[in-house]
């Protein structure tokens, strides 16, 4: 089976390669979502929300692994599905932003890991009673 995705958008960030990402930094760093113009209308209600997810194509990811080391948990290598590792069977990233406003098509955020360009594939808003971070558990705990 082939599934097929087209994207809705992409993203406007400072960061060229994975090498230029910083975590402390992201939250700091104002980046945009540039949708394309046939889906203006659907941000309307968006802007109700603080935060969103954001789901995007990582087309520069070359390799897939099943096994990743992330690199703040020492000596620990786990299966790659319970990881954030971008080297994936199917490379899609789910990243969390805040919102500032938009203009348009521009979503303005921050809190976006993305490198510039990256294809954008859907938006949510972030709803706490939906997503349930208090949840969050598994090996990150040791």
């Amino acid at each position: 089976m082939e599934i097929t995705y087209t994207p809705i958008g992409h993203v406007r960030s400072p960061y060229d390669s994975p090498a230029d990402v910083s975590r402390e930094e992201t939250d700091e760093t104002t980046s945009e979502i540039v949708l394309e113009e046939e889906y203006e209308r659907g941000l309307d209600g968006l802007a109700e929300f603080s935060h969103a997810v954001v789901l995007a194509h990582l087309d520069e990811v070359e390799e897939a692994l099943l096994t990743s080391r992330p690199p703040h948990a020492d000596d620990v290598e786990v299966g790659v599905f319970a990881t954030r590792s971008p080297f994936r069977p199917n490379p899609i990233a789910q990243t969390v932003v805040e919102l500032h406003d938009h203009d348009g098509t521009a979503l303005r955020v921050t809190g976006l890991d993305l490198l510039d360009g990256t294809p954008v594939l859907d938006i949510k808003p972030y709803v706490p009673a939906v997503d349930r971070d208090e949840l969050a558990t598994g090996w990150l705990e040791e």
